[in-house]
């Protein structure tokens, strides 16, 4: 028995490690294939040589971030045959045919104009390559719903039936891919995917401009388009997390129990707990620093309105209330710094000092990285908070694991730890070198990427690394 609960924790572990080592991948390139559909249409329609010099600056991390991403999804789906073969015995009639049409309508469509657009652009003409840039960014869409799909039919199942010997078959395709939490998800994730790129770009940008690039032409149009995201689209994030946040009410209240920390009912409006330490012994959030009902004003949008708690459902229902507890607060913590960074700039940009703000761009640069913090962080609070169940109510996380020893998944644990911080930390490596030079253009227009001032990069050595990408790209 002990045997077995340490063989479902490193299970657990081990898929976490992996998906969330493999989501920061696509939630960067499918940021990045619409923000260079975007960057080729303005250089074909404006001829303004900073699109093109932008573009050519950021095709070559797209392309290995994708290439990261698809590695560590296929090693990532192994473990379903490994360690969750009672999962895949289970859901497979539903869920393995999503699958497969996501690489049938997305992964064959990006494979097969992703050549084209990287090695195209003198070879097919500007209306090809336009299009396949154009056909990059829309697949990795189409990709990101059959997953999110899938994955939330897990959450809120739908168009089903249970056969005798326990399986879930269908009875409703559309009802199926449509469940009742698809849209609100798939709106959600894909917004986020590009709030996370917006804020890389800007991250690198702004990272330029301190060390000496705050003239370059190219590197302002970058900072300024990421700047415009962040103003525009943050808004509209937060109001797409309300939206998904009062549907997981209705599908999933436990979640939100353990996300708002609410252990008791509160029968006439509910407290927004800020900040706090769940204490799930004590049944309590120990040190809690709240706002009086508005919980109940956010999720029923009533003051007085009455919400249940965890003392409301059996204490085995119960999620890690502390893991979704402070997993949810980091996302919403991360949002309202990106509305305030958008909002920030706005107000330099009416003053005419989004360029020159030194406590700008050092924010900007600080908040890089927050959106791939953010998007693990709501991981975390949507795929924790459906725990104990892998199809929320109707299969058991502990039901679903394959009958193996923990010394088996253990090494794997391990092989999975050690290989995936060599391989993928070289080629996070090799980005940070890529985007350390800032794009310019010399006074003819002729294509060219030098050191920035403090780089200490020659000539002759940016030389040697464009030898090195083509010949790189060639094998």
């Amino acid at each position: 028995m002990l045997d077995q609960f340490d063989a479902l924790l490193l299970a657990r572990f081990q898929f976490a490690f992996t998906v969330a080592f493999h989501f920061i991948f696509p939630s960067i390139s499918i940021g990045l294939a619409s923000y260079l559909a975007v960057l080729n249409g303005m250089w074909l329609w404006t001829r303004d040589e900073a699109y093109l010099r932008l573009w050519k600056f950021w095709v070559k991390p797209f392309a290995l971030v994708f290439a990261m991403g698809v590695v560590s999804g296929i090693t990532m789906s192994y473990q379903f045959g490994t360690n969750w073969s009672v999962f895949s015995d289970k859901t497979g009639p539903v869920l393995g045919p999503l699958m497969a049409y996501e690489v049938l309508t997305a992964f064959f469509l990006e494979a097969g104009f992703l050549g084209i657009m990287l090695f195209g652009r003198e070879r097919v003409g500007e209306t090809l390559h336009m299009v396949a840039c154009l056909m990059v960014a829309v697949g990795t869409a189409i990709s990101a719903s059959w997953i999110l799909s899938v994955n939330s039919w897990m959450h809120t199942p739908a168009g089903y039936t249970i056969s005798e010997d326990g399986q879930f078959l269908p009875a409703d395709w559309l009802a199926v891919i449509f469940n009742p939490s698809f849209l609100h998800r798939f709106a959600h994730t894909l917004t986020a995917a590009y709030l996370t790129t917006a804020f890389v770009v800007a991250g690198v940008a702004a990272w330029q401009m301190l060390r000496g690039a705050d003239k370059n032409r190219a590197t302002r149009t970058m900072f300024s388009m990421a700047m415009w995201m962040a103003a525009l689209v943050t808004p509209v994030q937060i109001f797409l997390g309300d939206s998904q946040g009062l549907n997981t009410l209705e599908h999933q209240p436990v979640k939100v129990m353990a996300m708002e920390g609410h252990y008791e009912s509160h029968p006439d409006g509910a407290p927004l707990v800020l900040f706090g330490w769940p204490n799930s012994e004590e049944r309590r959030v120990d040190y809690a620093v709240e706002i009086p009902k508005l919980s109940s004003l956010i999720l029923k949008h009533d003051l007085n309105a009455p919400l249940d708690g965890l003392d409301s459902v059996p204490e085995e229902e119960w999620p890690p209330v502390p893991i979704v507890f402070w997993a949810f607060r980091v996302m919403v913590g991360i949002g309202f710094l990106m509305l305030g960074i958008g909002l920030f700039s706005l107000w330099n940009r009416w003053k005419g000092t989004l360029y020159t703000n030194r406590w700008l761009h050092r924010w900007a640069v600080a908040m890089g990285p927050s959106g791939l913090v953010a998007v693990i962080a709501g991981w975390v609070t949507t795929e924790v908070g459906r725990q104990p169940y892998t199809v929320y109510g109707l299969l058991r996380t502990a039901d679903s694991v394959s009958p193996v020893g923990a010394p088996a998944v253990g090494a794997s644990l391990v092989a999975y730890i050690v290989i995936y911080f060599v391989v993928f930390g070289a080629g996070v490596l090799y980005i940070f070198k890529l985007i350390n030079h800032a794009p310019r253009m010399d006074e003819g227009g002729a294509e060219e990427e030098g050191p920035l001032r403090t780089s200490g990069v020659t000539p002759a050595t940016e030389v040697g690394r464009d030898a090195a990408i083509q010949g790189g790209a060639a094998e």
